[in-house]
């Protein structure tokens, strides 16, 4: 995707779910679409790292590979998928979210997540300046839930944690602030997609 250059009249709220994608699959569109409805989001951009930094690069796809993945999943003319952070030259979120916020100053952003990764949030770099950054929706992912609510991340941040029925008002809110979605979850993974391609 090309970066869009907005003008300063622009005002969109955007979601933006980072990832691998290897390969992108129907749970990753599920968790976008839904993210529109219940946020109340304009878009959501799907950021296709260059390489997670905590996740191995034996068995990755190339950049150009995953993006395809994507291109096959995606319908909805709302869910933009890009290259932004290969363009930006970031490898982690807090550097990204900086970069993002620099660039697209009227743009409000919501940083999408599922629960897995709200479990280990801890590990990423910055991760609290991440918080502080922009408004977070952590989304249920099935065997997760536990561990995402009684994590490091989640106690550090409990009092600035929004009820469910307020997620639409999330991307109004002053930093930090964050929402635990208790959606259906779906059990598909990359992982598994991965191994029955193998198999």
């Amino acid at each position: 995707m090309r970066i869009p250059s907005f003008g300063p009249q622009t005002k969109l709220t955007v979601g933006l779910l980072g990832g691998s994608f290897n390969p992108a699959h129907e749970g990753h569109v599920y968790i976008s679409e839904t993210a529109l409805k219940l946020l109340g989001l304009d878009q959501v951009w799907w950021l296709v790292s260059p390489q997670n930094p905590l996740k191995s690069k034996k068995g990755m796809a190339s950049i150009e590979n995953r993006v395809k993945s994507a291109q096959k999943v995606v319908r909805n003319p709302r869910i933009q998928i890009t290259t932004l952070e290969t363009r930006l030259n970031t490898r982690y979120t807090a550097d990204t979210l900086k970069a993002l916020k620099r660039r697209y100053p009227h743009i409000r952003f919501v940083w999408i997540m599922g629960a897995d990764n709200l479990a280990t949030f801890h590990r990423w770099k910055d991760w609290q300046a991440i918080f502080k950054t922009c408004p977070i929706a952590v989304f249920h992912r099935p065997t997760y839930a536990l561990k995402a609510i009684s994590s490091m991340t989640a106690k550090c941040f409990a009092s600035y944690r929004l009820p469910q029925k307020q997620a639409s008002v999330l991307k109004c809110k002053d930093t930090p602030a964050w929402v635990f979605l208790p959606i259906r979850g779906m059990a598909i993974s990359a992982t598994q997609i991965r191994q029955q391609m193998k198999d």
